[in-house]
Order: C-alpha cells, then sequence, then structure tokens
C-alpha cells in the first residue's frame, strides 16, 4: 500500500507511466483498491487538506470531523457520532474493508475512470487466488476467521498510519496560501527511521505535502530546512511522538462528537449563556 502511495506520486521512477504501472498493479492486485479512485480521492486531499467541501479526507461518514456535521447526525449515526472518540480503535478494524467496498464500487458507476477494465481483470485474479487459496488450505470456520483477522489488521494498520497525519490540526478557510495551508493542516510524528519504516514515510506529512513528488528518503533532510524556514517566518510546525499523536486524534474526535450531544440549541437560553 505504502509503495503504491509513492507511485501515484511519481516517487518511484522518473517516467509517469512507469509508475502508473507499478501503482495499478500494487494498488489492485496486491492491496485490492481502485487505483484510478485513489488517485483521484488523493490528488483532491493534497490540493485542499482540512477544508470542508473540498478535502474528501473529512468528508462526512461514520466519523465526523468537524462540529457542523456532528451537530446534523442522528439515528445510529448520531449514537456513533457521540462515542466516536472512545470507538476509533475499533473502528479502524472496518477501514480495510470500507477501502475495498468504496474502490469496488466506484468502478462499477457510471462515468469515464481511467483504467476501469484493467483494473477489474486484477481485482478479479486477486481475488480469486487469495480467496481461493484460503478456502483450498483451510477449513471454511478457521478460513472465515483468518479473512476476518487480516482484513482488521489491514485496516488498523492502515488506519494508525493516516489517522496522526491531519486529524485534529485546523480546519482551514478557502484562499490559505500554500505554504500555511499545507504546514498547519499537517502533523509530523517523530521517532527517526523506525516511524519512517513503520508508517512508509508519512511520519513526514508536513514534507511530503509540501513536495509530494519528493522520494521517501529525502524527507528526513529536508525536514530540517522546512523546520527551520517555519521557525524564521513563525508558521506553527507540528510534530508528535505517536502516542501524543494519536492521544490528540481521540481527544480531538470525541470534542468534536460533543456537538453531536447538544445539536439543539435555543435562542432564549443561548442569550442567557445556556444551551
Amino acid at each position: 500500500a505504502f509503495l503504491g502511495h509513492e507511485a501515484s506520486h511519481r516517487q518511484v521512477f522518473a517516467c509517469g507511466r512507469a509508475n502508473d504501472r507499478l501503482g495499478r498493479v500494487v494498488a489492485t492486485f496486491f492491496v485490492g483498491i481502485s487505483y484510478a479512485w485513489w488517485m483521484t480521492k488523493h490528488n483532491r486531499h493534497h490540493g485542499n487538506p482540512n477544508q470542508v467541501g473540498r478535502d474528501p479526507d473529512i468528508a462526512p461518514g461514520w466519523v465526523a470531523f468537524t462540529d457542523d456535521d456532528a451537530a446534523v447526525s442522528t439515528g445510529f449515526n448520531g449514537w456513533m457520532t457521540r462515542r466516536q472518540g472512545w470507538l476509533f480503535f475499533p473502528l479502524l478494524t472496518l477501514v480495510g474493508l470500507d477501502l475495498h467496498q468504496a474502490s469496488i464500487a466506484r468502478l462499477f458507476r457510471r462515468g469515464k475512470l481511467e483504467g476501469r477494465a484493467q483494473e477489474l481483470l486484477w481485482l478479479s485474479l486477486r481475488f480469486t487466488i487469495y480467496l481461493g487459496a484460503v478456502f483450498w488450505l483451510l477449513p471454511v470456520g478457521m478460513a472465515f476467521a483468518f479473512l476476518g483477522v487480516q482484513m482488521a489488521v489491514f485496516g488498523c494498520y492502515m488506519g494508525l498510519s493516516f489517522s496522526p497525519n491531519h486529524i485534529g490540526m485546523p480546519i482551514v478557510p478557502h484562499g490559505v496560501d500554500f505554504l500555511d495551508k499545507q504546514v498547519m493542516t499537517s502533523r509530523n510524528v517523530s521517532g527517526g527511521w523506525v516511524a519512517t519504516a513503520l508508517m512508509g514515510g508519512l511520519n513526514y506529512q508536513i514534507e511530503h505535502h509540501l513536495f509530494p513528488g519528493m522520494p521517501r528518503p529525502h524527507l528526513a533532510k529536508a525536514r530540517r530546512l522546512v523546520r527551520e524556514h517555519c521557525r524564521r517566518h513563525a508558521i506553527p510546525y507540528a510534530e508528535n511522538n505517536f502516542v501524543e499523536a494519536m492521544a490528540i486524534v481521540v481527544r480531538y474526535l470525541n470534542d468534536v462528537g460533543w456537538a453531536a450531544r447538544h445539536h439543539f440549541s435555543c435562542p432564549a437560553a443561548a442569550s442567557m449563556g445556556r444551551f
């Protein structure tokens, strides 16, 4: 998945087509998601991080990222939103399933999509070989258990790698300049080469957003330059260790979820400081 992400950013080969070929094979056959779907979604995110209505990564869903989205959550979704901070880690076990279904659904939806036939072929081969091997080598019950554990581990790993990047960082308005927008909405995760290996270079999220085509090995050196530039110009530069970052994520989601508990506001009571 990390290699597919880097290919989509043209970080692996000098040739764009070679990157696309690698990315498409890695994403569809090895990961099981649509490369074209990911590219479309991820490019929109990079251009508009943490901007309401423009960044698909903060669009309302099972998790609300803004008070406004939390305030209009009702029914079961509202119940989930009110507890989303504490439910965040259990929900990560479903991230893999969500990635599979969302990308596959896009392949069957109408509209132009580059490489649709090729991706459907690779995905069909992947699931045929993978599921066939699992059910051939294991008893039926154990096969389903294996698939459930594999899907949960995949979802948790992807979720824990991506969630510290932007959750809990400022939601910025439209019109903010490129440097401020990319730095203020991103968070680095400290930990040196260990964090880089475990998170596929996503621990240098600020530098990745400033220089999306920069290969992973150069991000650590770029970090020193970017930090000094931000210090000189008084631009907030966020960096936390992994535990601190996840604590911030959970706290932020709980704070947003609180808005779902107080979605009704009486004007008369509000004028007296009551809700």
